[in-house]
């Protein structure tokens, strides 16, 4: 069987992996084999934390939200019930900002969100 020397080709997807992995320590940087592996594993990372984010940033808004809430003497759980009853429709990223940069507007916001007594 002949050889095969694969020529520029080579060189281009060894580059390719090789930029990917500047800034990896050690031979992650250096070796194709380990960079190759270094770059694969970073991207499987990579995938699964944009997902994680949108999580993890839900989480921050609830807490945020939740304590301003409080604050103001209402739980969370009727805070966002209030909201739906009174049909504002605030998301939590917006509300969490709220809490944190302007606590008298978020402050009218529960008001409109306590329960009616009738």
């Amino acid at each position: 069987m002949p050889r095969v020397k694969r020529g520029f080709k080579a060189r281009q997807r060894r580059n390719k992996i090789f930029k990917a992995a500047k800034g990896f320590r050690g031979g992650q940087s250096k070796l194709f084999k380990t960079a190759a592996i270094a770059v694969n594993r970073a991207g499987a990372f990579a995938y699964r934390d944009r997902r994680t984010r949108k999580r993890d940033f839900r989480r921050l808004w609830i807490t945020r939200i939740n304590a301003a809430a409080r604050e103001n003497g209402m739980s969370y759980s009727t805070f966002m019930g209030g909201l739906l009853e009174a049909g504002v429709t605030l998301d939590r990223k917006i509300l969490a900002d709220m809490a944190v940069n302007d606590p008298a507007t978020f402050s009218e916001i529960v008001r409109a969100a306590r329960p009616s007594v009738s």
